[in-house]
């Protein structure tokens, strides 16, 4: 969960707590009325555009992982190679 939080941000998180206290105060003030779906609508898009981005991020963080492997696997395989060249060149020794 602190994964989250981190992810999220501060931006995010006030986003959340002004359309959460906008939405609790449509509420009281229009009651239970045809309105408060719309409000609650609002909500439920920020809300949802929030969790969007967290999947996003969660997303590339995963490809970032994947693509530094490769470049480490990389770096393995030319200094593998730089060795066998250099044992394979003319007057290593090897016959």
């Amino acid at each position: 969960m602190p994964n989250l939080w981190k992810t999220i941000g501060a931006g995010s998180l006030a986003i959340i707590t002004v359309t959460l206290i906008l939405f609790v105060m449509a509420l009281f003030v229009k009651g239970f009325t045809q309105d408060l779906l719309l409000e609650a609508a609002i909500f439920l898009v920020s809300v949802k555009l929030i969790i969007l981005t967290y999947r996003n991020a969660q997303g590339v963080d995963s490809i970032e992982k994947k693509l530094d492997l490769i470049l480490s696997e990389e770096e393995h395989l030319e200094k593998l190679l730089a060795a066998m060249r250099q044992n394979d060149a003319p007057g290593s020794g090897k016959m």
